[in-house]
């Protein structure tokens, strides 16, 4: 059986799977609730209540899990046969799973308030950034040049102040700090995807490659910051009502800052004593186990300062070394990555199908909306291209470095989850229509990066390769 022929079965098989998965939650909803409320209202005593409704939450949770690893399956194969970015099939196939009610189906519209549902989200999204963290590297992104640096800070600069701009233009009833943090959300650079691309293309090792992942390193770690910052004033002045002066705001930044600086600091002295101690106990998973609570506990210290837990798990991922872990690779063991692959692998597409199920096509029937997206996604590859002008070195194709810093990916989705928990006088900052309009720019910006990345690179490798021939040619003599 060929390859292509193997494939198109497991799709099948996959579809198949999703629509059984679907039917088999409508018959939950008409038959195992039905029974459920029944047996609830049969009973006078309030702890079978409690037992019938806990029983029934933790079955609505493993049929919603049926439901979102499916689709997220099915549109991870849909979109690596047409060689997209797999995290895209999660997205758009939950945007479908949450719009099913335009078709009259009603069946799903709970995974948008489930609580249970939205915490394995929220789960998966602090594993995302631990992974990110691992795979991010101190001396490597101190080592990346002016160069990266200038890119990151320009990529970061000016497509906030464009969306800022965007945001008042389009939402001028909203606060300001509304629009602040619409620019937040277009600070950041999906390092995932475009290394991915880059892999894909054979162009790692390329300098522009270098540039490109190191300034997104960078990208994300400044795009923390002022996430953190942004969030920081905004619960400040939904407390207080008034305004935020300015030693306000540089003390918010100030403990950003100071909380990925101390963590650091203190966690790469204490982090190899912590893996010795704990490689003394030789108990299967230790690892693992010590790992994820180390994560678990920067994630929750940043939380108690106010501060998205997220940065605590991204620090977590930065702090931990190969080399502090050693006595455990002696043994024989995997690696941190290689053992929080199948929990990412089982958590994160949650957190991707739940951020599209969320998403509410009916908010592009206002046509200012769909031209706020399409604004917010122009802004978006605009200011991104404005990197190009800070590469310092000479001969380096700086069009395929703005390209390269277009996808928004996870990044993007995480700022829009986090502004959609806030609130500003009662209001979420991130309205459903905004959220929505987000999540289109960065379904979009992470689809047209791979093609112009492709092409982009080709047309530099010609340019050189004519340059060399151009330099190597001898002039005729006469």
């Amino acid at each position: 059986m060929s390859r292509s022929r193997q494939r198109f079965r497991a799709l099948r098989i996959s579809l198949f799977l999703f629509v059984l998965a679907i039917l088999f939650r409508v018959g939950l909803r008409f038959d195992f609730v039905s029974i459920a409320l029944a047996t609830a209202s049969s009973s006078d005593a309030p702890v079978s209540e409690r037992a019938v409704e806990h029983g029934s939450s933790v079955s609505l949770i493993l049929i919603s899990l049926v439901v979102i690893l499916m689709a997220a399956k099915l549109g991870n194969a849909l979109m690596e046969r047409i060689q997209q970015p797999a995290v895209l099939g999660e997205l758009i196939f939950g945007v479908l799973l949450g719009n099913l009610s335009l078709l009259g189906l009603h069946q799903f519209d709970y995974l948008k308030t489930n609580e249970g549902v939205g915490i394995l989200a929220e789960l998966g999204v602090v594993f995302l950034l631990f992974e990110v963290g691992l795979e991010s590297n101190i001396k490597q992104m101190m080592e990346v040049g002016l160069s990266s640096f200038l890119v990151a800070l320009v990529g970061v600069i000016v497509p906030m102040l464009l969306g800022w701009g965007v945001g008042a233009w389009f939402l001028p009833q909203s606060s300001t700090l509304v629009h602040v943090f619409i620019g937040a959300t277009l600070c950041a650079t999906s390092v995932g995807i475009t290394a991915r691309v880059l892999k894909d293309l054979g162009k790692t090792t390329a300098k522009e490659a270098r540039i490109i992942l190191g300034a997104a390193v960078i990208d994300d770690v400044m795009g923390l910051v002022i996430l953190a910052a942004v969030g920081g004033i905004i619960k400040a002045a939904d407390r207080g009502g008034t305004g935020i002066s300015i030693v306000d705001v540089s003390l918010i930044i100030l403990k950003a800052v100071a909380f990925l600086v101390i963590a650091l600091w203190i966690g790469s002295r204490l982090s190899p004593r912590m893996f010795a101690l704990a490689s003394r106990l030789n108990v299967s998973g230790m690892l693992l186990a010590v790992s994820i609570c180390f994560c678990f506990l920067l994630s929750y210290l940043a939380s108690r300062i106010e501060l998205a837990p997220i940065v605590g798990a991204f620090a977590a991922g930065l702090i931990l070394d190969p080399v502090h872990y050693q006595d455990f690779r002696g043994r024989g063991e995997h690696s941190i990555d290689e053992l929080l692959k199948p929990i990412s692998s089982f958590l994160v597409p949650v957190f991707f199908v739940l951020m599209g199920v969320r998403v509410d096509l009916n908010t592009f029937a206002d046509s200012g909306i769909l031209g706020f997206a399409l604004a917010l996604t122009f802004v978006a590859i605009l200011g991104k291209q404005a990197c190009a002008l800070a590469v310092l070195e000479r001969g380096l194709d700086r069009i395929s470095v703005g390209i390269g810093m277009i996808p928004r990916g996870e990044v993007g989705l995480i700022f829009a989850s986090i502004g959609a928990a806030l609130t500003l006088g009662g209001s979420p900052v991130v309205s459903s229509s905004t959220y929505s309009a987000v999540v289109i720019m960065v379904i979009l910006t992470t689809l047209v990066t791979p093609p112009l990345l492709k092409v982009s690179l080709a047309r530099g490798d010609r340019r050189k390769v004519a340059s060399t021939k151009e330099s190597q040619r001898v002039p005729f003599a006469h």
